[in-house]
């Protein structure tokens, strides 16, 4: 803070020199320009504070007004007549026709969705409705996985690039010759063979819209909830086309067709006949391609299995000797291996192992490596993880039984 007028002596006594007078003036108007400056940016501050709290109270007294506003009611636009618009309000299904604007009439048509008020006048447009679990299920950033991370399953990873890949990238070749592209295509065979793998590289390497779901994602309590989600689903594949799919674990949702009357099972069906009309219905499907995997091709329904629905039902089975051995290699090229480490005997034993099964070994032989304070991982310690792998499934095995 600096000095104030009062603190500043002025000599008027009839001795004091005039220059001293004007010195004394000089020094009181300093002070007082100096004050001025400090008064000056407080009243900035002050003014700030202000508009501040002023927006507060706008903002408060906006969500004060709308809160006391009646709600709003949602409606499908059913037919626009002459006379207005006839509306159908959800929930209740209640039907009244309604006066709107020239403006807002252009920009309706039928089966859009709109905001209506207690005495049913459209207030507003809405957009179209799309479950946000639909959304959610599009995969933004595509997997780090690609197709070299993949072994022992080439003649089948060219079949899936075939179907799903080659449509996408060159739609030509198939006009030249004449034929539509395959729709889908459904990978089948024991846990830990690479299906999920595969359709993660397809999102990887083709530049469509990759949405991913499982199939237990479709099954829900209430009637109805889970045909919607397929239909949301695969409007917004539409919406993004080109589009590829991919249903993980479809037998939750395309077992077999029983007699049971319990409402769990018709509500599971009822989904899957979704399912089967978004496939290949009266409507075109356009550019979207279905990629879908299953444990248990056995319990699927006929119908999700005929041509036009999956055109490829490719078994993915347990690798053989060889593939096992370039599995094995793809998931220790980035490991410090000791010198003398070979795969084929390995390979060769583990007759029984899947892709899965190889890529524990290798994460297994690390650890021991790892607690023994090694740097190298030897041969050894990839015998060791083999026999604890085979060990704790024994120990899961029992344990399933004795609780059977």
């Amino acid at each position: 803070m600096t000095d104030t007028v009062d603190d500043v002596d002025l000599p008027y006594d009839e001795n004091a020199s005039q220059q001293k007078k004007i010195e004394a003036l000089q020094e009181r108007l300093e002070v007082l320009e100096s004050q001025n400056e400090e008064m000056r940016d407080k009243l900035l501050d002050a003014n700030a504070e202000n508009n501040k709290y002023q927006q507060k109270l706008e903002r408060l007294t906006h969500e004060n007004k709308k809160l006391k506003q009646s709600p709003l009611f949602v409606a499908t636009v059913q037919e626009l007549a002459d006379e207005g618009v006839i509306i159908k309000q959800h929930g209740n299904n209640q039907e009244a026709l309604t006066e709107v604007t020239d403006e807002m009439r252009e920009d309706l048509s039928p089966d859009d969705r709109v905001a209506v008020n207690n005495s049913l006048s459209i207030v507003k447009q809405l957009n179209d409705e799309t479950d946000v679990r639909a959304r959610v299920m599009q995969v933004d950033q595509s997997p780090s996985v690609t197709y070299q991370d993949i072994g022992g399953i080439e003649e089948q990873m060219d079949e899936v690039r075939e179907t799903v890949e080659m449509p996408l990238k060159s739609p030509e070749m198939f006009e030249d010759v004449g034929i539509d592209p395959p729709s889908g295509v459904l990978l089948h065979g024991p846990p830990g063979t690479g299906k999920t793998m595969l359709a993660k590289a397809v999102a990887n390497e083709t530049d469509a819209t990759f949405i991913k779901m499982a199939g237990s994602e479709l099954v829900h309590k209430f009637i109805g909830e889970g045909s919607k989600l397929v239909r949301d689903l695969f409007d917004l594949a539409r919406q993004e086309e080109p589009a590829v799919v991919f249903i993980d674990e479809i037998d939750a949702i395309a077992a077999k067709r029983t007699e049971s009357k319990t409402s769990g099972d018709a509500e599971v069906q009822r989904t899957m006949m979704q399912l089967l009309s978004e496939m290949d219905g009266f409507d075109d499907r356009g550019e979207i391609r279905i990629i879908a995997a299953t444990n248990r091709f056995d319990m699927l329904d006929r119908a999700i299995l005929r041509p036009g629905r999956f055109d490829r039902l490719i078994e993915v089975p347990k690798p053989d000797a060889d593939g096992r051995r370039q599995i094995f290699q793809i998931h220790t090229r980035d490991m410090n291996l000791a010198d003398g480490v070979e795969f084929d005997e390995l390979a060769e034993e583990i007759d029984e192992a899947s892709g899965a099964d190889v890529k524990a070994i290798c994460t297994e032989a690390g650890m021991f490596a790892i607690r023994d304070g090694r740097t190298e991982v030897q041969m050894t310690d990839f015998y060791d993880a083999w026999e604890k792998i085979q060990q704790d499934e024994s120990e899961e095995e029992d344990v399933s039984r004795t609780f059977a």
